[in-house]
């Protein structure tokens, strides 16, 4: 009788929900929370060797994922991210506007309005799902929570308190970092403009992962230029 086995890399660091909602967890902060969500775009799949911003962009066909969410992001010994789970991967021909008919189901909170209810996806299906975690790691909620169980969806809860009243539905652990970096409101305002972009109902609507990542790295070198120039300010 043959034995066959598949050996994966060990990711003994978790994945983001454990991070993220693990009782005792530590704050990251805002720079590292800006690194975490940056990266998404050059985490590998568990299973592969390329990264899933090559899937996306580089690759002759799109890979989709379709259940990106933050138990499927595993972290490995250095903290880098691994992307698991992709039982219900498809592809589609290289065109950002290509759909395909995906029969399995992604998982109820981070499925896009097209996806969930017409089985339809597309690369911008899977930017919902990445711009859903942003959202969820900022305040400390997932999309799942009792609060999100009716008419009220997490983009909405956002959505409302946007962009005059973010401070209320921050979590608490990242509002360490307020007191003490005058450009953390900016980023914050910028951080969920992306988020909300990213997850309209309207596909055609939404960034596409290139231009997010770019729009991230922007706001992380404004923030640390910003806590540097806050540094040299205080030592004088």
């Amino acid at each position: 009788m043959d034995f066959r086995a598949l050996v994966l890399q060990s990711m003994p660091n978790g994945n983001l929900d454990m991070l993220l909602h693990s009782e005792g967890r530590s704050n990251l902060g805002l720079l590292k929370t800006l690194d975490i969500m940056l990266s998404l775009k050059h985490a590998k799949p568990y299973t592969a060797s390329n990264s899933i911003g090559y899937l996306y962009h580089e690759h002759y066909e799109v890979v989709l994922h379709c259940d990106l969410k933050p138990s499927n992001v595993l972290f490995d010994e250095e903290m880098a991210a691994h992307v698991a789970d992709f039982g219900i991967t498809k592809l589609i021909m290289r065109d950002d506007n290509s759909n395909i008919i995906a029969s399995m189901p992604g998982t109820l909170g981070y499925m896009a309005l097209e996806y969930g209810t017409l089985g339809m996806a597309s690369c911008k299906s899977d930017v919902f799902s990445f711009r859903i975690m942003p959202l969820e790691v900022f305040i400390g909620k997932r999309p799942t929570d009792p609060m999100f169980i009716s008419e009220l969806s997490i983009r909405q809860w956002v959505h409302y308190a946007f962009p005059t009243d973010l401070v209320s539905i921050m979590d608490d652990q990242l509002l360490q970092d307020a007191s003490s970096v005058r450009y953390f409101y900016d980023v914050l305002w910028l951080v969920f403009e992306v988020g909300l972009l990213c997850t309209t109902d309207s596909p055609c609507k939404r960034m596409s992962l290139n231009d997010v990542v770019v729009t991230l790295k922007w706001i992380k070198k404004e923030y640390i230029h910003s806590m540097l120039k806050a540094a040299v300010t205080a030592t004088q």
